[in-house]
């Protein structure tokens, strides 16, 4: 019936991994709970090698870092069951119901979406707070408002597809580092015409990166977009792209990157506030996209 992927990296996963086991056990099915780690340091290897014991799960440790992409082709390779649920390994369930919410919502031809969320209280760590902010403000989207545009809110956190349908697609292997994956899936499932189901039933992102690891990996995605860019890979699904292409159709790509190169690292600070404004947030990649178009 269902086989449970979580790609693992740098992250404690065993109480999330036995909770999911916990619920699949009671809603009666066949299942496995595959966790590939992808080159995590020492200290999660040893926390994460106790998952061995729990029902269902099988554990595996990849000898070097093969990137978000091939990881979660590996592990849909390897799976044996008709139906993939992928999950982020930095989260948690909000409800004793999330695996039945799956179960109940399969189909063959469908992708169904489940969302994604974050804890009502700031976290203790300052330092995580602007990942905390922004994730409250632009990634916890009601199930009602992503099935307005399926393909625009569609993500890789949180997913349940078919096998089969999967191994015809899969993920672009040739992005690397952080980003993008999961555009140019949602533009694959788009182009195909496969439905995407919009579902209630979100995992809460606990994984809070500091500013400057969030701001790292921002750039990181931003220099996959440019790629994608590059090749033609991209459709106005993409917010950060429709920007970029405004700003050019009405002349004043180099005014925002100028601004961006004079206040890049007061925009940066500005980020580390208790509220940030998030439009700071915008411009700082739009003018990060400008700049490396231009190099």
């Amino acid at each position: 019936m269902l086989s449970i992927l979580i790609p693992i990296y740098n992250f404690d996963v065993v109480d999330f991994v036995t909770d999911l086991s916990q619920q699949a056990t009671t809603c009666g099915i066949d299942y496995e709970i595959l966790c590939f780690d992808d080159g995590s340091i020492n200290e999660f290897k040893v926390k994460n090698r106790q998952i061995t014991t729990i029902q269902g799960v099988v554990y595996n440790e990849l000898p070097q870092n093969v990137g978000r992409s091939k990881i979660r082709n590996l592990l849909a390779e390897n799976a044996k069951y008709d139906y993939l649920l992928f999950l982020d390994c930095d989260s948690k369930t909000n409800t004793s119901a999330f695996i039945k919410n799956y179960i109940s919502s399969a189909k063959p031809n469908t992708v169904v979406y489940g969302g994604r969320n974050y804890a009502a209280e700031p976290p203790e760590t300052k330092d995580s707070t602007f990942r905390w902010w922004y994730g409250v403000n632009r990634e916890t989207i009601a199930v009602n408002d992503r099935a307005k545009q399926p393909y625009h809110s569609f993500m890789t956190n949180n997913f349940l597809i078919s096998r089969e349908l999967f191994l015809s697609i899969k993920l672009n292997e040739e992005l690397n580092g952080y980003g993008h994956e999961d555009t140019l899936l949602g533009i694959s499932l788009k182009t195909k015409q496969i439905h995407i189901l919009h579902i209630d039933n979100p995992l809460c992102h606990i994984g809070l990166e500091s500013v400057d690891e969030f701001l790292q990996k921002t750039r990181e995605g931003i220099q996959n977009l440019v790629l994608l860019i590059q090749s033609g890979q991209v459709d106005n699904s993409i917010k950060l792209y429709r920007y970029y292409e405004l700003v050019k159709k009405i002349g004043v790509e180099t005014n925002v990157l100028n601004y961006y190169l004079k206040n890049k690292s007061n925009i940066e600070e500005k980020l580390k506030g208790e509220k940030p404004n998030l439009r700071w947030f915008d411009i700082y990649k739009l003018g990060y996209l400008i700049s490396l178009t231009k190099a």
